[in-house]
């Protein structure tokens, strides 16, 4: 089967790694104008609804902290082991993130020496992916695992059996037709279950 996989709040703990940098941005950055709490702040960035000022302090912070924080993002507990057992029963493993280019580091570089440093096994990553469905149709995807409402509701309806990988931005949203997973070795024992019926 053909796997694609999210990387950030999916395989990676990102939410957790940014809220870090969020709280120090507001401390040692914006501290006398911020009203709003970190994790109202790293939500607004996650939906990309900053305006005005605010879209220039969100740039300020990802010009500071994007580069850290994919350095010295962790992997979700089982994440590695799960997705080397997949590619071990001879699943195509397709890495299909949004994470967008920078000028100040190579986005896939950085991404690809987390991917070795971790021991991700992988058959292709694809960044800045901005209409995930355009490339899950073209890499003939079978099963889908992210963290995003957005990506997840519109793979389900482009007929792609979709995971949605449980995070605090997405607790609230329920969808019947995806199935919501808390853990990696949940996930696991679903796609088998899924591949074996």
């Amino acid at each position: 089967m053909n796997i694609g996989i999210d990387i950030d709040d999916t395989i990676a703990d990102t939410y957790s790694i940014l809220l870090k940098y969020v709280q120090e941005y507001i401390t040692h950055d914006v501290m006398k104008d911020v009203e709003q709490s970190s994790e109202d702040m790293l939500a607004q960035m996650y939906e990309t609804k900053f305006e005005g000022e605010d879209k220039r302090k969100g740039k300020e912070f990802f010009d500071k902290y994007y580069e850290k924080a994919v350095l010295n993002v962790e992997p979700k507990i089982n994440a590695i082991e799960s997705i080397k057992k997949l590619k071990e029963e001879g699943n195509q493993i397709y890495l299909i993130t949004a994470r967008f280019p920078s000028k100040k580091f190579d986005i896939e570089e950085l991404t690809n020496n987390w991917l070795k440093k971790n021991c991700i096994p992988y058959d292709e990553l694809i960044l800045n992916s901005q209409d995930k469905v355009v490339v899950a149709k073209k890499k003939h995807i079978d099963i889908f695992i992210d963290d995003s409402i957005k990506h997840c509701t519109e793979m389900v309806n482009a007929g792609i059996k979709t995971y949605i990988m449980d995070s605090i931005l997405n607790k609230n949203f329920n969808n019947e037709q995806i199935e919501r997973v808390d853990s990696w070795t949940s996930l696991y024992q679903k796609i088998e279950n899924y591949k074996n019926n």
